[in-house]
């Protein structure tokens, strides 16, 4: 591992009703007090209870969103906004749906002005996610799987530095979901980029990652981070595999019950 590419350092993040303003309980702290560095060439997932922040610090450091306290940067660079140097991924892959699986890649090329030089690019990424012969599809003549594959070649296209990735497998049947996992394993592997996935699935975690942020329930805060000690081919059926399951949801269990305990001591 290299030195971080990504620090952030005690980042809270609050949620107010603009049309409630001037009432307290109108606020949502959705972040707090978040530090974090993530090394070059990583895969690093997010876990946590549901609305325990994980897509705001992704979004965080997406750029697609500001904190009010605290610091993100990137290579020693503030983060402020969008960035061509980190790739999103969204949920549900968000493609434009009047433009063909070929076009949509290419949007983000159309997006930073260099189509004309990277237009032969294209087709590259069409086979690096297996999409060959679909070029001229549209999105609804694919199904969900094939458009996040379309989701991942085009924001790999302009060739990030980090690829951020919001549960783009979670609407997905397993089978599915396992084939993108190893592809994203595969591209990880050939250009040692840089990823960060929010997650719901254990499994998925596991089977990817390098390391583990698991998170407390709302505000969300980081409860450990825990470093996945397995080969690089990991096999989901192996002893190995299911200790680190049992051990990752024994930790998950141990940090949801803190943060209940810290809540039940407000109302004492």
């Amino acid at each position: 591992m290299s030195q971080p590419i990504i620090e952030i350092k005690q980042v809270s993040r609050i949620y107010v009703d603009e049309d409630r303003s001037s009432d307290d309980s109108s606020s949502v702290l959705a972040l707090k007090d978040i530090n974090l560095e993530v090394e070059e060439g990583e895969f690093l997932s997010i876990i946590g209870p549901s609305g325990c922040g994980k897509t705001t610090l992704l979004r965080l450091i997406g750029g697609l969103d500001k904190p009010q306290a605290g610091e993100l940067t990137m290579a020693g660079e503030k983060i402020t906004g969008p960035d061509p140097k980190r790739g999103y991924v969204f949920q549900q892959g968000s493609l434009f749906p009047w433009l063909t699986v070929e076009k949509n890649i290419a949007a983000g090329l159309k997006a930073r002005g260099v189509f004309r030089q990277s237009r032969d690019r294209v087709p590259e990424f069409i086979r690096l996610v297996g999409l060959d012969g679909f070029e001229s599809a549209y999105p609804h003549q694919i199904s969900g799987g094939m458009a996040q594959r379309v989701a991942i070649a085009r924001a790999l296209i302009n060739d990030p530095q980090i690829l951020l990735l919001d549960e783009p497998m979670g609407a997905l049947d397993s089978f599915t979901r396992a084939d993108i996992q190893d592809k994203l394993l595969e591209i990880h592997r050939k250009d040692h980029k840089t990823m960060i996935l929010v997650t719901h699935d254990v499994d998925e975690a596991i089977y990817l990652s390098d390391r583990i942020v698991i998170m407390t329930p709302r505000p969300g805060k980081i409860h450990e981070i825990v470093s996945v000690n397995l080969p690089a081919d990991r096999d989901r059926t192996s002893s190995d595999f299911l200790e680190m399951r049992k051990e990752i949801m024994r930790r998950f269990s141990k940090a949801n019950a803190e943060a209940d305990k810290v809540d039940m001591a407000a109302y004492i």
